[in-house]
């Protein structure tokens, strides 16, 4: 074939050289000019390579694979801009790996120590960094900023329930919220926390109950009609108002909204879904550890003591929760995230022993009036 001027670009120093370039045997693509080493290059067309990513369509720009260079560094960054119709037809026609991306020998391995390494540091910070930060700063955030950063996962959860406003599934009667009020009053009257609680009841079927950071105490309709009396009732709050105390759900709530987050960067979702999910999903579930779990068992004995409540309405609860997970173990309940409920059932019992004389949290009617506040 006969030669056509290219331009070519020397690796070392990048200077340019008008080199005569043709095809040799349909093997090779011959470059020619004085300066070249012998004044002679011979580019194997099975390792003839395109830049990507060019801004012009009627040129190629070509390059060789690094390992088929004596002097791989000169090879390596050498280019060759091709302008001639005929030869690039040509070319592309002979070289079926063109646009072949070539990875330098021991790439494979770097890759997959690399990820292995963004794995590891993403796992640490998941279950060892945002855990510890988590726990200090849960005691750090200042109780205004906790109830605002609550009230925000509670919206959050109504929205999980299928609520499309604020408040929308919220329930409220005169006569139930007199008698939630009062339930409240009489547990915190000997028992005084540092939060101003917010204790609400949302329309739906799940029998659940969930305390989220701020003092916000949310009952889902659902455990309502499960319980069978008031004290049932009285003993679910006392154990959550023990989580509110400890700030358990804020340093739940803190870890999740860190773990989301972090996947958000990694992931691309910058927009805070992610994060909005996993807190209303980790809320909704949330799993304490069993020492975090004892501790609030063993607030809600001492709170419902010092109000005159009997503990009894505690193991009847986790009696009656038993008996649900056997008819449907697929509903989410509160006793999916709160284990051992038999034995926490025998220390309520146990506790009851002890206690002296005791009275209903609420009568009949104000009970009654609980029950119906969805109605």
């Amino acid at each position: 074939m006969t030669s056509v001027s290219c331009r070519y670009f020397v690796g070392a120093t990048g200077r340019r050289l008008d080199v005569d370039a043709s095809l040799e045997h349909s093997e090779f693509l011959r470059l020619s000019h004085p300066e070249l080493p012998n004044g002679l290059l011979r580019w194997p067309l099975k390792d003839l390579r395109a830049l990507a990513d060019q801004a012009r369509t009627d040129q190629i720009v070509l390059s060789l694979r690094a390992d088929t260079a004596i002097d791989s560094a000169l090879i390596e960054e050498a280019r060759l801009t091709v302008d001639d119709p005929q030869l690039i037809a040509d070319i592309k026609m002979l070289c079926p790996e063109l646009g072949k991306r070539d990875l330098p020998e021991g790439s494979g391995r770097k890759i997959v120590t690399r990820i292995g390494m963004a794995v590891g540091a993403i796992v640490l910070m998941i279950f060892v960094i945002l855990p510890a930060m988590a726990n200090t700063l849960a005691y750090i955030i200042p109780i205004k900023r906790e109830v605002a950063y609550g009230k925000a996962v509670v919206r959050q959860m109504e929205r999980f329930f299928g609520g499309s406003t604020a408040g929308e599934l919220v329930c409220s009667t005169p006569e139930g919220d007199a008698a939630l009020a009062k339930m409240v009053a009489r547990l915190t009257a000997t028992s005084p926390t540092d939060y101003e609680l917010n204790v609400s009841v949302m329309r739906h079927e799940m029998v659940n109950a969930f305390a989220a950071p701020g003092g916000q105490i949310v009952f889902v309709d659902g455990l309502i009609q499960q319980a069978t009396s008031p004290d049932e009732m009285a003993a679910v709050l006392a154990h959550e108002i023990g989580h509110v105390v400890s700030r358990d759900a804020t340093r739940g709530a803190l870890r999740a909204a860190g773990s989301a987050g972090l996947l958000s960067m990694v992931f691309g979702d910058f927009a805070g879904g992610t994060a909005a999910v996993v807190i209303a999903e980790y809320t909704l579930n949330a799993s304490y550890t069993r020492e975090a779990e004892a501790q609030a068992d063993t607030f809600a004995h001492n709170m419902l003591e010092a109000a005159n409540v009997s503990t009894i309405g505690m193991a009847d609860f986790f009696g009656s929760l038993n008996g649900l997970e056997d008819e449907m173990p697929d509903l989410p309940i509160y006793l999916s995230s709160h284990p051992d409920t038999q034995e926490r059932a025998d220390l309520a019992t146990e506790f009851a022993k002890g206690q002296g004389t005791t009275t209903p949290v609420l009568d009949d009617a104000e009970w009654n009036a609980l029950k119906a506040i969805c109605d």
